[in-house]
């Protein structure tokens, strides 16, 4: 007898057409024999949407997560970080089919949802590992706050009137000190998201780095920096600044920075694993997903 298949399935029940394509999934994978695994309150939702549904649908608590074959994300970029965080620290990878706007992390669009099911189904893609970072959180050098981060972790200012002091850090050396609206310490995954948008370098994700970036500093020098892997990167919130910070990590997780917090950044040994089902170059990832103009290119002299 076959072992049983086990896929999670986590979607935004919030809105109609999440739930139209969680219905559209469960049908399909219960139709295969694979079981599908919720979260308890969209299980919810979706049986009440639908109160037909058939087969075995388990609960994702109920579960040992090292069961889990695949992770299929209906949804956008903030689904797909979601879903990263419930099945942190599994090899599980994770498929998303981009519900939302840009949906830069995810693979396919709606459209594409049936023709996805077939492959993933079929066990027809790569894995790609995503570099992740954990993050500490120092007060009178204790510890106080551990997280990590597919994106970036951002630490901001708490008060919309009043900047943020800081110093930042590359290796246990000093290398700045500014007033500004906060720091972005990015992977490049994240170099196509908050890390972007303050100003940040695209780094393709096949490259190993850490990215700093500041976000509206008043200093002459404070550009965006790109470092080794291995790098430790630190924003202290110096304790001269009138008011506290926040620390973001990938926009989900938070916690308070008072006058004098330290936040350290560095390379996880726990990566996310993405389900790949095309085999394009990045390059044409950014032309698709940011719809650059490209009329007129003729390709290499050689071709």
């Amino acid at each position: 007898m076959a072992e049983p298949r086990y896929m999670l399935v986590v979607s935004h029940t919030g809105r109609l057409e999440s739930l139209n394509a969680s219905v559209e999934v469960v049908t399909r994978l219960v139709e295969a024999g694979v079981v599908p695994v919720l979260l308890e309150s969209e299980r919810s939702d979706l049986l009440a949407h639908r109160a037909d549904l058939t087969g075995e649908l388990a609960l994702l608590d109920d579960m040992d997560r090292s069961l889990l074959e695949l992770v299929i994300v209906l949804g956008g970029d903030g689904t797909i970080l979601r879903a990263a965080e419930l099945v942190r620290g599994s090899a599980v990878p994770l498929v998303g089919v981009n519900l939302g706007h840009v949906g830069f992390l995810a693979e396919a669009e709606r459209e594409d949802l049936s023709e996805t099911l077939r492959r993933v189904l079929a066990k027809d893609y790569d894995v790609e590992e995503r570099m992740t970072i954990d993050v500490d959180v120092y007060v009178d050098g204790q510890v106080v706050y551990s997280s990590w981060a597919l994106n970036e972790a951002t630490v901001e200012k708490a008060s919309r009137e009043r900047m943020l002091e800081v110093v930042i850090e590359v290796n246990g050396r000093p290398l700045s000190t500014f007033a500004c609206d906060g720091v972005v310490l990015s992977t490049p995954t994240g170099s196509t998201a908050y890390s972007f948008s303050g100003g940040g370098p695209v780094v393709w994700p096949n490259i190993d780095a850490m990215l700093l970036v500041p976000l509206a500093a008043h200093a002459l020098f404070a550009r965006p920096l790109v470092v080794a892997p291995e790098s430790v990167l630190a924003v202290e919130v110096l304790s001269r600044t009138d008011g506290s910070g926040v620390l973001f990590c990938d926009g989900r997780r938070t916690w308070t920075l008072p006058p004098g917090a330290r936040v350290e950044a560095r390379r996880s040994a726990t990566p996310v694993r993405l389900a790949r089902l095309q085999r394009g170059q990045f390059t044409d990832r950014l032309v698709r997903k940011f719809n650059l103009p490209v009329t007129g290119w003729r390709g290499p002299a050689d071709a």
